[in-house]
């Protein structure tokens, strides 16, 4: 029976009632504030973990089931290919036949340039389309993306790991930190899907990202004009003003004609494959086949006119056979270690961003449902096993994925047809590639990141959000102007730096009634909104923290005060109550409490009430809890603001 009063006292709901000391006013209709049941503070606490780590309730599919059945419902979440391959069968071995075809033929040309971003050798970038894409077929949630290198993280890469090991002098060195910077991304990935930490990579905003992929393809394609022009001696340097100094100072002996026409040629060539596949979405196969076309062209052309003896650059050897091991070229002690780590994250984070951002993409467009944090281990797991498998960091490409869409694959099988073409590539015909101009690769590069670059995107940015803008053109900028680090470092931090000010500065708005209504909205939104004599109406948007009380209080107390200034000039009764709308704040610490209270105190100085509006039920409990209720009166809290108005100004209320 005492347990049945406590619990009753406990979710009593605050009686609302008159509190003007002048006028007894009668309610016709009284509603009440609910304070919710006090909750156990351990469940409570579990609960909101659940929330945050499991919001997908991973584990609703092993309830109520046997242990074998357990078994199986395991190793479908981690190897998704044996649930949905139950129902695959021959239409959709059809559709990713054809897709896994068409990607390969794109992404044959594309690794070998890609990986001469990387600095490394042609044959790492084919390695990195033949195991990785196999492991991900297995592990992986979406049935769209296609895995491989990509040029952003190939350029990310070579320019960090170029920073510490002479990718020249000591070739081998560098190769085994390319191998361990590759580990530490795949242990990045891994463990920030298996602690359920994919949220952490919403903190690059994507005003930042598209800045950042369009500050590095603007840089990619610079780097090109090496192979493009025929250049020797290239800086070593990333940014615009390096480069073209680089470009202008070779111009009168170090420029290949030869190199230039069939760079230009065949560089026309592939941005006009590109317009016809843009123009009409069936012809998707043209653009995709044309790098390989191109290459066979090129090739054959330098071969039968022996080009390489007049200046023209070649691609030479490429090492024939399928993936050596590379498990005992992985630093795992001495100095090496610390900096493979430190890249590795660095290029780890980025390709897991721009790997789930496509997988989004294409899930959406297909409407099913692609599970983050799978995808980080699956991602994890095939850049773990490509570092023991003579691989560099691979992910989803975007241009490789929409041509995989738009040829009807079905499922991830048609990354294993990717995989087994580029296999029957390492065996058999690697040595046909040796007459291979540079400047084709550097065609093919170019014409691939062109599409990075977003305008339409950066536009629409400028005109949705300013400071979002600033962040798209500061990453931007400092890719270009400095470093691929840099222009991350700046991306990282304009970002945080957003999210800082919002978190800090909330915005607050005073608040009028809608005529004939009894809504009340943002008086510089609605300048048709009345405000309410001897009553101001204050909202806080934005949950009150200890990193913004303070600016609250203070904005609050500021908006008070430019009031009283304007009604005591225009002769008009003072402010009598102030109301705090608080259906917004989600959320209230003890700062905020602390706050409010010492709002409360100011208030009582100038013979101001203190009325709050529609408090949620966790800043309730907490009001309640902390003895504020009390403080200010429980019979100044109200339901909403119109009942807080209708006893406040009960003949306003009444004749508006």
């Amino acid at each position: 029976m005492s347990h049945s009063t406590e619990n009753s006292m406990d979710t009593k709901e605050i009686e609302v009632r008159s509190f003007s000391s002048s006028n007894r006013h009668t309610l016709p209709c009284v509603h009440k504030v609910g304070v919710p049941p006090k909750q156990n503070p351990w469940k409570e606490f579990s609960s909101r973990l659940k929330e945050t780590f499991f919001a997908d309730d991973p584990l609703r599919s092993f309830k109520d089931q046997s242990r074998s059945r357990k078994f199986v419902l395991g190793m479908q979440a981690v190897f998704p290919i044996l649930d949905w391959g139950r129902s695959y069968n021959l239409a959709k071995l059809k559709g990713d036949l054809i897709a896994g075809l068409t990607i390969a033929s794109l992404c044959i040309p594309q690794d070998i340039g890609y990986s001469k971003l990387a600095n490394l050798a042609p044959q790492y970038g084919l390695y990195s389309s033949f195991v990785p894409p196999l492991v991900y077929a297995f592990m992986g949630s979406s049935r769209d993306i296609a895995i491989g290198p990509v040029a952003v993280v190939s350029l990310l890469l070579g320019t960090l790991l170029q920073n510490e090991i002479d990718p020249i002098k000591n070739a081998v060195e560098y190769r085994r930190l390319a191998f361990t910077a590759t580990f530490f991304a795949g242990i990045t990935q891994a463990i920030l899907g298996i602690l359920r930490l994919g949220f952490l990579i919403d903190f690059l905003s994507h005003a930042a990202v598209v800045g950042f992929m369009g500050g590095a393809a603007i840089t990619i394609a610079l780097q090109q004009l090496k192979g493009f022009l025929g250049i020797n001696k290239f800086t070593k340097k990333t940014d615009i003003i390096s480069v073209m100094k680089s470009v202008w100072g070779s111009a009168h002996h170090g420029w290949n004609w030869q190199t230039i026409v069939i760079g230009t040629t065949f560089l026309a060539f592939l941005l006009f494959a590109k317009y016809i596949g843009k123009k009409n979405k069936k012809l998707f196969w043209i653009p995709a086949i044309a790098p390989l076309v191109s290459v066979i062209l090129s090739t054959f052309f330098v071969y039968i006119t022996h080009a390489e003896k007049r200046g023209v650059q070649i691609v030479k050897h490429i090492e024939k056979g399928i993936n050596p091991s590379s498990v005992n070229q992985i630093y795992f002690t001495g100095d090496y270690l610390l900096k493979g780590f430190r890249i590795g994250i660095v290029a780890g984070m980025i390709a897991l961003t721009e790997a789930v951002a496509i997988g989004r993409t294409f899930a959406s467009m297909k409407d099913y449902q692609l599970d983050g944090n799978k995808e980080m281990v699956a991602l994890g797991a095939m850049n773990v096993v490509g570092s023991m498998t003579s691989c560099y960091v691979a992910t989803g490409s975007f241009s490789r994925s929409a041509v995989n869409y738009m040829a009807g694959c079905q499922t991830a099988v048609s990354n294993i047809i990717m995989s087994f073409v580029v296999f029957l590539t390492l065996m058999f015909i690697t040595p046909l590639f040796e007459y291979t101009p540079n400047a084709i690769l550097s065609s093919i590069i170019i014409s691939a990141v062109i599409g990075l670059i977003d305008c339409d995107a950066a536009i629409l940015i400028w005109k949705t959000d300013k400071f979002d803008f600033v962040a798209c053109m500061g990453a931007f900028f400092g890719v270009v102007f400095a470093s691929v680090e840099i222009g991350l470092l700046i991306a990282v931090s304009i970002s945080f730096a957003k999210l800082l000010l919002q978190v800090t500065r909330p915005r607050t708005a005073i608040l009028g009634k809608i005529p004939r209504t009894n809504v009340y909205r943002n008086i510089l939104q609605y300048p048709e909104a009345t405000k309410v004599p001897g009553v101001l109406i204050v909202r806080v948007d934005s949950a009150i923290y200890f990193s913004n009380s303070n600016y609250i209080r203070e904005r609050i107390i500021r908006w008070l005060t430019d009031e009283e200034e304007q009604l005591k000039r225009a002769g008009l009764p003072e402010i009598q109550f102030l109301i705090v709308e608080m259906s917004p704040v989600t959320d209230i610490d003890t700062s905020g409490i602390h706050a409010l209270e010492e709002l409360y105190r100011s208030l009582q100085k100038r013979s101001v009430e203190l009325v709050l509006a529609n408090p949620g039920p966790v800043v309730m409990d907490k009001l309640h809890a902390s003895g504020f209720t009390s403080l200010i009166g429980e019979e100044k809290i109200f339901l909403t603001v119109a009942e807080a108005v209708l006893t406040c100004s009960p003949k306003f209320a009444e004749d508006v």
